[in-house]
């Protein structure tokens, strides 16, 4: 059997520059991100968590590259992928809440108006709440009522109810 690397050339130069080209995207998302968390005062570990969504993206378009740059038959690879997505839809249809507060967790770090200290009133018909923000998770925040109570209460309900900022931190 008879090995030509030359034949190869052009697949790892592309490779290379998937490479260099995803890292460069990887660290300036990173620096991005940190910005404006930084700006907006954002917790430390929002700001992680929504660096690992966004790298997990990056990684997942570099790997799709691949296969392209590489001619691998994307039609197998793409039936595979796609009956994995239509199964953890089809999950997560069921589990609606999970999805529903994994985007409110992403929406809040970019437009979320409160901040990890902040006195807040949430207009609920049923259950209205005034308390402290002591945490924001990537599923729930973490409220504290003034008798000391603790309130887990979900992101995507942030999104849907009325709130009010009674005392900035």
């Amino acid at each position: 059997m008879n090995f030509n690397i030359n034949e190869f050339y052009p697949q790892i130069i592309a490779t290379i520059l998937a490479i260099i080209i995803t890292i460069i995207i990887k660290y300036a998302s990173k620096g991005i991100i940190s910005k404006l968390s930084e700006v907006s005062e954002k917790a430390e570990n929002r700001r992680r968590i929504i660096t690992k969504y966004i790298d997990w993206m990056i990684y997942t378009l570099f790997i799709v590259s691949l296969l392209g740059i590489w001619g691998i038959d994307t039609k197998n690879v793409v039936t595979y992928i796609t009956s994995i997505l239509a199964f953890i839809g089809v999950a997560l249809f069921a589990q609606w809440s999970v999805l529903s507060n994994i985007t409110a967790g992403i929406v809040m770090f970019f437009s979320f108006p409160y901040k990890i200290g902040d006195t807040i009133k949430i207009e609920d018909k049923d259950f209205p709440i005034e308390a402290q923000i002591e945490d924001i998770k990537a599923f729930h925040t973490i409220l504290i009522t003034s008798e000391g109570t603790k309130v887990t209460y979900p992101n995507n309900l942030f999104l849907q109810k009325a709130v009010v900022i009674v005392k900035s931190s």
